[in-house]
């Protein structure tokens, strides 16, 4: 349980890195919180992958979790360092210069959440890990509840045209009208 600890604290530095980007902390520190709070994450993930192998799930779920995995990881690449300018987001001080509405931030304002969410989940499948299937539910709901806390608090303040697209664009469930824009956006980039 330990871990499952770990991975929450994990979970607070990685959006600590939201606070240094706001307050233009200097000195290549964004990177380095960000970094280091994933290392912590993966750190306490691997360990409670690791730490046990009692869940009674057929080897065929192990496949699926593979599959799980795979899927989740690329949009999660996809989401959060393809779709988001890597440099400014992640390197230079301060927050990007534009907000990005493009992509699948046409669809919602958060689309990172579910491909963590499949990630955690596909790990339970791959490892049988009962510590895993514990930390999944909490660490999804964790990572929502930091979500939300950017939405209100750190975004507005981040970005310049927030509040509207706050109001275009839903923040996790996707509706008829973000769909529609998320098509003719493909439409567009295609034609």
């Amino acid at each position: 349980m330990i871990y499952i600890g770990i991975g929450i604290f994990g979970f607070i530095v990685i959006h600590l890195f939201d606070l240094v980007s706001l307050k233009r902390v200097p000195f290549g520190v964004k990177p380095i919180v960000w970094t280091a709070g994933f290392a912590i994450l993966f750190f306490s993930l691997i360990n409670m992958c690791l730490q046990s192998n009692t869940l009674p799930l057929p080897d065929s779920m192990t496949w699926v979790g593979w599959f799980l995995l795979a899927v989740s990881l690329m949009m999660i690449t996809f989401a959060l360092f393809i779709n988001l300018p890597f440099r400014k987001t992640y390197v230079d001080t301060g927050v990007g210069d534009k907000l990005i509405k493009t992509g699948l931030y046409a669809l919602v304002r958060h689309p990172g959440v579910y491909w963590v969410a499949l990630f955690f989940f596909s790990l339970v499948f791959i490892s049988k890990s009962h510590f895993m299937l514990i930390a999944a539910p909490i660490f999804v709901v964790l990572n929502t509840a930091l979500v939300i806390v950017q939405d209100k608090y750190f975004f507005p303040k981040m970005f310049e045209g927030y509040d509207k697209y706050q109001k275009e664009t839903p923040m996790l469930v996707p509706n008829r009208r973000s769909m529609n824009t998320f098509i003719n956006l493909l439409k567009r980039r295609q034609a």
